[in-house]
């Protein structure tokens, strides 16, 4: 494997200058595109766990399919991906490089948010899902760390780096033994792994997890212990917001409990109907000018002054 570092130019363009996140199987850097003058941020994914040529040539097929899918995407609430390429054996994915902090951040600062920002954020997410899911996406990994809430409030989902295109079954893409996304807020479908095909559904129940977290301050189901997660994602029920001494409307806890549901049938069918169930709790926008200086740097629901909404698919 090609090493790589600071000061690394990959594709004789984009300039590696300081790691931002690291994963078992790669970087994620912040860079400066050296052509357009801009900085961005740059994906770099490793392969020294694939030593067969069946497992890399899986690999790169999928990697070429992942990076064709995300740049498709075009919404306001999807972080943009500008370029990828292999050379040799290293794998790269150029993105917009989003200024704010991550979900995770603000629970870290904050514990949790009231009744307005958490449907800011949630809505938000399900704008981005909404173009991700009308264009046969999913993105299987949403978490605190992957939603990055910008300076001015956008909320911006990253890295579709495990989207799976929904018309295709996936199975013949996917190392063996890989399990992608996070315990915490993974559906009870993509937990199983019985083979039945996922839909837009599954990123709605972990909106749902999502939602639970920000009014709450905790996951629906914290245990450090991975099996005790499995175990309450599959069996058992969600708890009551009211458990954590947090009160919010009746019909607010019933769509958390529908996102929340182990089948699919029986959650929302769509992430432009949660959009829609959650408008009721977004911030009511106000007319002049003084609206605009009433919200904090950077307050989640600053974008519903005027809000974006899904596309209607």
């Amino acid at each position: 494997m090609r090493a790589i570092g600071h000061g690394t130019v990959v594709g004789n363009r984009y300039r590696l200058d300081r790691p931002l996140s690291r994963g078992s199987m790669g970087c994620v850097w912040q860079g400066h595109d050296l052509h357009l003058e801009r900085p961005v941020a740059v994906k770099t994914v490793t392969t020294d766990d694939l030593t067969s040529e069946e497992d890399l040539d899986r690999f790169r097929r999928r990697f070429e399919r992942e990076a064709k899918a995300a740049a498709a995407l075009d919404s306001a609430n999807v972080a943009t991906v500008y370029d990828a390429a292999m050379t040799g054996e290293l794998h790269w994915l150029v993105m917009q490089l989003v200024d704010g902090a991550t979900l995770g951040m603000v629970l870290d600062e904050r514990e949790r948010l009231d009744v307005a920002s958490a449907a800011a954020v949630c809505a938000q997410i399900c704008a981005g899902l909404a173009v991700a899911h009308a264009a046969g996406l999913i993105h299987r990994d949403l978490k605190p760390e992957n939603v990055m809430i910008r300076r001015d409030g956008v909320v911006k989902v990253l890295d579709f780096g495990l989207v799976k295109l929904m018309a295709d079954d996936g199975a013949r893409l996917t190392a063996t033994g890989e399990h992608p996304g996070n315990l915490l807020y993974a559906s009870p479908e993509l937990i199983s792994g019985d083979g039945t095909p996922l839909d837009a559904r599954s990123d709605l129940y972990s909106v749902g997890c999502l939602l639970h977290h920000l009014l709450s301050g905790a996951p629906p189901f914290p245990s450090k212990s991975p099996l005790a997660v499995v175990s309450g994602h599959l069996y058992e029920v969600p708890p009551d917001l009211a458990e954590y001494g947090v009160e919010v409307p009746g019909e607010l806890q019933a769509l958390l409990f529908a996102l929340l549901a182990k089948e699919r049938g029986e959650r929302p069918q769509s992430a432009a109907d949660v959009y829609g169930a959650l408008g009721p709790w977004l911030p009511t926008p106000a007319a002049g000018p003084a609206i605009l200086r009433s919200f904090g740097p950077e307050d989640p629901r600053r974008p519903f002054v005027l809000p974006q909404g899904p596309y209607p698919v």
